[in-house]
């Protein structure tokens, strides 16, 4: 399959703690290789070394358009208990276009096997109707049940992310991660593929999980990063919905 990503919705800067790249740092680059946009999404609070609450609060001073790009504020939020509460108030995830959701550890929540970490999952997604998009679900540490998830994912218009990174931050993944691509597929949902860059020159490379897309079979037009129209009429969808 030959792609052009728009839009590349899972970024991370020297904010989060363990990134090497500043905003304006990706700016450029997703001008060098013609993206149209990114969202910031640094991790949120529970995470150690990850900015403080008034950082994400402070978010409006972000520029919607830099240097012709279009930079969306977002964050990659941490379940911190069973109950699938986020670490940010859902006052502050109003005012941001993209909220990821992720399971990581020492973030509150620690891993209680399949059965309990789709459960808790379910519960973030029915919480919060801010979440655009659930992170790399293939992970080995968090296991859930990809048919559960997605299904709830679908009922709540949130997208699934198919995570570039993976390979590298999850290795071993990779079964996993065909696999639920091929849920997807099976439940003709839609998909967004991110890099989770934490290095500029990451931003916008989505080769490993072109080849999962193509595996898995899934249709361009699962891909919602595919046409910016499309992607704008998606966030602005979620926005509504909080109001």
């Amino acid at each position: 399959m030959i792609l052009k990503l728009v839009a590349d919705l899972h970024v991370h800067t020297v904010s989060s703690g363990h990134a090497y790249s500043t905003l304006e740092e990706y700016v450029a680059q997703a001008k060098k290789i013609g993206l149209k946009a990114f969202a910031v999404a640094e991790h949120g609070p529970a995470m150690p070394g990850a900015p403080h609450f008034y950082y994400f609060a402070n978010m409006k001073m972000i520029p919607p358009v830099i240097d012709g790009i279009r930079v969306y504020r977002g964050i990659e939020a941490n379940i911190i208990n069973d109950q699938g509460e986020l670490d940010l108030d859902p006052e502050l995830l109003d005012m941001l276009d993209v909220v990821i959701v992720a399971m990581h550890p020492r973030c509150g929540y620690d891993s209680q096997g399949e059965g309990k970490n789709t459960e808790v999952l379910i519960k973030a997604l029915e919480r919060y109707p801010q979440i655009n998009i659930t992170a790399h679900l293939e992970n080995l540490k968090y296991p859930v049940n990809f048919e559960q998830v997605i299904q709830a994912a679908r009922k709540h218009n949130v997208a699934i992310e198919l995570n570039n990174s993976s390979p590298i931050s999850r290795v071993g993944s990779e079964v996993r991660w065909l696999d639920l691509a091929r849920e997807v597929k099976k439940q003709d949902w839609k998909v967004v593929l991110t890099t989770d860059s934490h290095f500029s020159t990451m931003i916008g490379v989505v080769d490993e999980s072109l080849k999962i897309v193509k595996q898995a079979g899934l249709s361009e037009k699962q891909i919602i990063n595919r046409s910016f129209k499309e992607m704008e009429a998606w966030l602005a969808l979620r926005k509504k919905s909080t109001q």
